[in-house]
């Protein structure tokens, strides 16, 4: 009896290695043809938009220049009008710049210091924010700079007195690593 179940499990063995071969044909029959690998991309001219594209897309148009009433050397500078940062290296050109959301609270024009950095807290507004750049007192009230940890940048709440200056997460990483403590702060109108 030992040799039929031999035979038996030998003869299953078979069968199922069959009902395995004839499932991956099925399954490789229907699977899309491979795709072949792509050459790498040869590089072209890059094409210059037309005016009517760069009025289309506000990200792609040139940033403003750094305002010239903002002194000199290394310094942040920031304009409430035009909700915009310029993070400004010594000799004067703009090593980033980028549009921001202003807090209610205003900070004084003229020259200021960054007086405290904090990694991570909570806003004036109740929202868990990172990479906080203060530099300004106004109406009882810290200014700074930071971003939300969510990443949105909404219009503060008119109602509330905030000082909180946002900006996208990567913006906030570059104002982290730029605007350490005792780097000059420059607010123009």
């Amino acid at each position: 009896m030992a040799r039929s179940s031999s035979g038996i499990v030998a003869g299953l063995t078979v069968a199922a290695l069959a009902v395995i071969g004839f499932l991956g044909y099925q399954a490789s029959a229907s699977a899309p043809a491979p795709v072949a690998k792509a050459a790498p991309p040869v590089p072209a001219a890059v094409p210059v938009p037309s005016r009517s594209a760069a009025k289309q897309d506000p990200a792609k148009q040139a940033p403003a220049p750094v305002p010239a009433d903002s002194g000199t050397g290394m310094r942040v500078v920031y304009s409430p009008s035009q909700k915009r940062v310029w993070l400004v290296a010594e000799n004067g050109q703009a090593q980033k710049s980028f549009t921001v959301m202003p807090s209610t609270v205003h900070p004084k024009p003229g020259s200021h210091v960054v007086v405290s950095r904090s990694g991570a807290v909570t806003g004036s507004d109740g929202v868990p924010i990172e990479h906080v750049v203060r530099f300004a007192t106004t109406e009882g009230v810290s200014v700074g700079f930071s971003a939300r940890v969510d990443g949105a940048t909404p219009a503060p709440d008119a109602g509330k007195k905030t000082g909180g200056i946002r900006m996208s997460r990567a913006d906030g990483d570059a104002m982290w690593a730029f605007a350490l403590r005792d780097v000059k702060v420059v607010v123009v109108p």
